[in-house]
């Protein structure tokens, strides 16, 4: 029995695992794909810390993040993450992370959407990877056990205390229980949903969460979505906000700017929304910084421009769109990313612990993956000697997972999942992306539904039991109905716009909304409700 199981192999799962480590050897991290491959390498722009206070203020941190959070965001939350933003940065330099230096050689930082002050830290546009790639390398040097290329199932919860979880081995389709004395989802987020619309990874399909929901956690403010402004035009490849915090311009067919680039970027991808709506191209210009400034803080942006629509930045206007990209809501826990199951925790952008509200500020999602990977690390060990190892042979869930995972393959395919799973992605980004209202809201649930009632018909070609990603994307089909409805239903719910939330037919804030969505599944049922955090 493991005494704690990490699903998730990202900067908050890495994180989580470094610092248990250190007081128990009995760590395993799960993950679908391999650690270097995790949506944490997407957080390009930086990571914010006040670093020096006679620039900025820990004061000022807050003040944006709640600004940004729009009544959403849970205050002792953001005070904790901003007040140990420096001591996350000089952890993070002390394991290795090459963060650029300014010419006093100190760290380097910028100015990122929404925020006072420059006080996003950096590693030129690659912020994220080496971050990832560094927590890696540590964990491998502390010898952290890996289990890759295992998709959760579900979690193993009895009389609201988990178990442990069962799992599908991708390389081999067996499906497998693993017990532990606690669980920490560090799964990521949900934003795979809008397929061909999204600059996350096609993994990034939020089966977690809905794994959580059947198992009885409560969900949070599941209708609130970040579509980040710049992404390629035609391919949705992330153009990193760095692009804008170094001085980069949008601009229209015309030339003209429309927007004041360093908005909170909801409002800088709905401006660019609308003017692509109305018949407009909308480009990225930085020719005005010069070749070699591009080169030395965006050499990822400059080389996926050239790989991928043959343009240089410092030559070519860049076109781009807003794009899905980030998920404030997630799994509800407390401060200390405790869930509301026993033993079970959450963290990163899987997890809602009010730290981001109605809207993420930009370089906060790095800060709030390692500071509280490293809160909720520390919090989980503290009683753990007290629970009974568990010796049950098989759960009754592990004998259901098998059945299921064994029909799948009998199944005649009569429909093609992937044109589905693309039309719903279509459909989110039109419906339920950046304008919303009731009468395209529920013109999604329908789909929903009607797509809920074709699974039937839907199988997999692929009949192989080695490496079947048919089989894999099957499942991932299966979790995004469920939770798109979520989605769907929260968004319907929140009659009024506020932060990432906007509805054209309910455009104002309201007061009697300054409350979280909360969802949870009860016999079956989906129960949502508007109350305090």
């Amino acid at each position: 029995m493991i005494d704690v199981l990490i699903i998730g192999s990202g900067g908050a799962g890495l994180t989580a695992a470094l610092e248990i480590k250190n007081s128990c050897d009995n760590v395993v991290v799960l993950s679908k794909t391999y650690p270097t491959a995790s949506q944490t390498c997407q957080a390009q722009g930086g990571i914010n810390a006040v670093l020096n206070d006679s620039i900025d203020t820990e004061q000022n941190h807050i003040l944006d993040t709640l600004k940004s959070a729009h009544n959403l965001g849970d205050e002792e939350t953001i005070k904790y993450m901003c007040q140990n933003s420096s001591k996350t940065i000089k952890w993070l330099d002390d394991i290795g992370v090459p963060f650029s230096r300014d010419e006093k050689n100190n760290i380097a930082q910028r100015t990122l959407g929404g925020a006072s002050n420059p006080r996003a830290c950096y590693s030129s546009d690659y912020t994220g990877l080496k971050i990832l790639h560094t927590l890696y390398d540590t964990c491998l040097k502390n010898g952290i056990n890996f289990i890759n290329e295992h998709m959760l199932l579900n979690f193993i919860v009895i009389d609201e205390v988990v178990k442990g979880i069962t799992a599908l081995n991708i390389e081999t389709s067996e499906v497998i229980q693993i017990l532990a004395k606690k669980v920490i989802i560090a799964s990521g987020g949900y934003s795979g949903i809008y397929n061909q619309y999204t600059t996350n990874s096609t993994a990034t399909t939020g089966e977690v969460i809905s794994a959580a929901l059947r198992a009885g956690c409560k969900l949070e403010n599941m209708e609130y979505v970040q579509f980040h402004p710049t992404s390629l035009k035609d391919s949705c490849i992330l153009i990193s906000e760095s692009a804008r915090g170094e001085g980069g311009y949008l601009v229209d067919s015309n030339g003209e700017r429309f927007v004041d680039e360093l908005k909170p970027r909801d409002i800088v991808a709905r401006a660019i929304y609308n003017k692509i709506e109305s018949g407009k191209d909308v480009f990225l210009d930085l020719r005005h910084l010069g070749k070699e400034k591009i080169l030395k803080t965006m050499p990822q942006e400059y080389d996926l421009c050239v790989n991928f629509i043959n343009l240089k930045l410092d030559e070519d206007l860049i076109p781009i769109k807003p794009a899905a990209h980030y998920t404030m809501g997630g799994i509800k826990v407390d401060i200390n990313g405790k869930t509301n199951i026993k033993n079970l925790y959450a963290i990163g952008e899987c997890s809602s612990n009010g730290v981001h509200g109605a809207n993420r500020l930009g370089g906060n999602s790095l800060l709030e993956i390692i500071t509280f990977g490293k809160l909720v690390a520390s919090n989980v060990l503290i009683d753990i000697n007290g629970i009974e190892e568990d010796l049950t042979n098989e759960y009754d869930i592990l004998l259901k997972d098998k059945d299921f995972i064994s029909s799948i393959f009998k199944k005649e395919n009569k429909l093609n999942l992937y044109i589905e799973k693309e039309s719903l992605g279509k459909l989110f980004y039109k419906k339920v992306g950046l304008f919303r209202d009731e009468d395209g809201l529920n013109i999604v649930l329908d789909e929903i539904d009607k797509l809920n009632e074709k699974i039937c018909e839907i199988g997999i070609d692929d009949k192989s039991k080695i490496y079947n990603t048919n089989l894999k994307e099957y499942i991932e089909l299966v979790n995004i109905i469920e939770l798109s409805k979520i989605i769907v239903l929260s968004a319907l719910d929140r009659k009024e716009s506020r932060g990432a939330h906007y509805r054209i037919d309910y455009k104002d804030e309201n007061k009697l909304y300054s409350k979280s969505t909360i969802i949870q599944k009860i016999n079956e049922n989906i129960i949502i409700e508007v109350q305090n955090g």
